[in-house]
């Protein structure tokens, strides 16, 4: 294949732009669109799995046993408990533990109320263990199996957060397919539409090339170009309007909520646009050449009979 040849190809496909600039905006408004959702939807489902992540590593399940229940036997439960295969981490927490600890955190500054009870720990019967999950979407499995082990007798856990995060991942899924879905039906309609104006708009033409020697390639290559590059520019404009949204949107977020979020602060963690965006950009930039090339290809195979 000449440079002339390409060179051709993509001066015909930028004129074919130019003489149907209606079709083409409305082509590239639609991709945008269709990506600027695109790139909403995976910032918000990245950072929600994020969150998910980190409450994984942060919210655990507390196990509590009967009070006539030995340290032997609570360890040996622990070791049935942590062989469990969603069972990531577990830590035993003894009952004079569990007293330094409530005394560092009520008693700070006032130690001496703290010291009437240095020969009577009020928490004697609080030995426990805090459990951390490999999915934090098997915590109703697993507080469903330590409340049935004999001696457990108290279970605490955060089901609220866990149902949260659950409930917001499966509606972001569900509005990202639906939207994208739509939107991409749309951008191939309207490529297709300004592929075949285009292609009717230089058909005496191409019968000439044709009558001349002009190949099926040289004939069809400024149509892909033209459908290519529509794609190209309706991906770099979402992706352009996005890093520039997010970074805001970050610094606003981390300015008036995360820092009033107390002990959610942990959790409630936004990624930064550094992590989100290279993903981000090639499955933009595949998307909407992908789009335009492909829709092109075959639409001026159907239409163009050469």
């Amino acid at each position: 294949m000449r440079f002339s040849t390409i060179c051709y190809s993509f001066r015909q496909g930028i004129k074919n732009i130019c003489r149907n600039t209606l079709f083409s905006l409305a082509s590239v408004a639609t991709i945008s669109a269709c990506i600027f959702l695109f790139c909403l939807f995976f910032a918000v489902a990245a950072n929600i799995r994020n969150m998910t992540r980190l409450a994984e590593s942060t919210i655990g399940i507390t196990v509590f046993f009967d009070e006539e229940l030995g340290e032997e036997e609570i360890l040996a439960l622990g070791e049935e408990i942590s062989a469990r295969p969603e069972v990531r981490e577990i830590h035993f927490i003894s009952a004079d533990e569990a007293w330094e600890t409530f005394k560092a955190e009520y008693f700070a500054g006032m130690e001496e109320l703290a010291d009437g009870f240095a020969d009577d720990n009020p928490l004697a019967s609080s030995a426990s263990y805090e459990i951390f999950l490999e999915d934090i979407s098997m915590q109703d499995g697993m507080v469903s199996y330590l409340n049935g082990l004999e001696g457990v007798r108290k279970v605490n856990y955060s089901n609220d957060v866990v149902a949260g995060f659950a409930s917001v991942n499966r509606l972001v899924g569900l509005l990202s397919v639906s939207i994208i879905g739509i939107l991409l039906a749309v951008s191939v309609f309207l490529i297709s539409n300004t592929i075949h104006v285009a292609a009717a708009f230089r058909k005496t033409e191409n019968q000439i090339m044709r009558l001349i020697g002009a190949t099926n390639f040289m004939i069809r290559a400024p149509f892909v170009v033209e459908g290519t590059v529509l794609g190209l520019v309706g991906a770099l404009i979402p992706l352009g309007a996005t890093y520039v949204l997010y970074r805001r949107a970050v610094e606003y977020i981390g300015a008036h909520f995360l820092g009033a979020a107390g002990g959610m602060g942990g959790v409630l963690q936004v990624l930064p646009i550094e992590r989100l965006f290279p993903v981000m950009t090639a499955v933009a930039l595949a998307l909407g050449v992908g789009i335009g090339f492909f829709v092109s290809f075959f639409t001026i195979r159907r239409h163009l009979k050469v």
